[in-house]
């Protein structure tokens, strides 16, 4: 019988991928490891990520399977120069993650957190609740036109929406309005969702001139990263009413969020659950596992003693 593949898990990861992934291998937490030397696969999260350090001090790894959609935490190009394989989990929560930016969107206009709250503290019998904001036939502004972004257009098209977008680049198979800014587009949004993965020109792009240009009529929609927010200046924006509302699924800091956000009730938050669906989480495991045993079974066993 073979000897039981050892998987190094560098971060918090859920429990049903914990189980799926102890069926068949050796689970071993780092700080509780005896020796790195011999980990030829590690497993992290979107979240948490991968650093070159930690890659420098692996040196037979040659797989990080990560569970989420996002590499932007992982060193791919450190992985790269190592000839180190990523494996993630794209495609298979485009739609969930899609149907999530679109509940969040009715959620904060039309108050359904808030009327919720209202009924069960027993206001109703003695006041009427406040007026909320209509959906249809108003302005979707997308950023980040890729796989997600792309499942949320179709849905606000069906929804009645006019839907338009940015990104680094004009798509010329989309017929849909493009702009060259998210100032721009945030300045003809009602809803501005932002679908957009964080790189060096992408981080910290909805700023104060975003927020203005979005206005105390439009509503800002994140399930994208949390680091694609000038996260200060958007509470401000939300204290002050200078953006209608938020409906925030993603946040610098997860999970230690700001306090500022609990008191304001111009927010809709959720806990970066956008793939938590039964669907979602069972492919994810699937690929997840798929691609550790491709790996393993094209890369011979390291030799005993090394």
């Amino acid at each position: 019988m073979s000897e039981v593949e050892q998987l190094l898990v560098v971060a918090r990861i859920p429990d049903d991928l914990r189980a799926a992934l102890s069926r068949r291998h050796a689970l071993v937490e780092y700080g509780r490891e005896s020796s790195l030397s011999r980990m030829r696969v590690a497993v992290t999260t979107s979240v948490h990520g991968f650093t070159a350090d930690l890659m420098r001090q692996l040196p037979s790894l040659g797989l990080i399977a990560c569970n989420g959609v996002g590499l932007d935490r992982i060193d791919v190009e450190e992985a790269a120069r190592r000839g180190i394989r990523v494996c993630n989990t794209p495609g298979v929560l485009t739609e969930d993650v899609a149907d999530l930016a679109v509940a969040l969107m009715y959620a904060i206009a039309r108050r359904v957190v808030e009327a919720d709250r209202f009924v069960r503290s027993g206001r109703w019998a003695t006041e009427r609740m406040v007026l909320s904001r209509r959906v249809n036939g108003r302005v979707a502004g997308i950023v980040g036109l890729g796989s997600i972004g792309s499942a949320v257009a179709r849905r606000t098209q069906a929804l009645g929406l006019r839907t338009i977008y940015t990104g680094p680049r004009r798509r010329p198979d989309v017929d849909l309005e493009y702009f060259s800014s998210v100032e721009a587009l945030a300045a003809e949004a009602d809803f501005l969702i932002l679908c957009a993965s964080v790189g060096a020109t992408s981080r910290g792009m909805v700023d104060d001139k975003v927020l203005k240009a979005l206005g105390p009529e439009g509503y800002l929609i994140n399930i994208g990263r949390g680091e694609l927010v000038d996260e200060q200046a958007m509470l401000a924006a939300l204290e002050s009413q200078a953006i209608a509302g938020a409906a925030l699924d993603v946040f610098a800091n997860e999970p230690a969020i700001d306090p500022r956000f609990l008191d304001l009730s111009n927010v809709v938050l959720q806990p970066h659950h956008a793939a938590l669906t039964h669907e979602t989480r069972l492919a994810m495991i699937g690929v997840i596992e798929r691609g550790i045993a491709e790996f393993l079974r094209a890369t011979p066993p390291l030799p005993e003693g090394q």
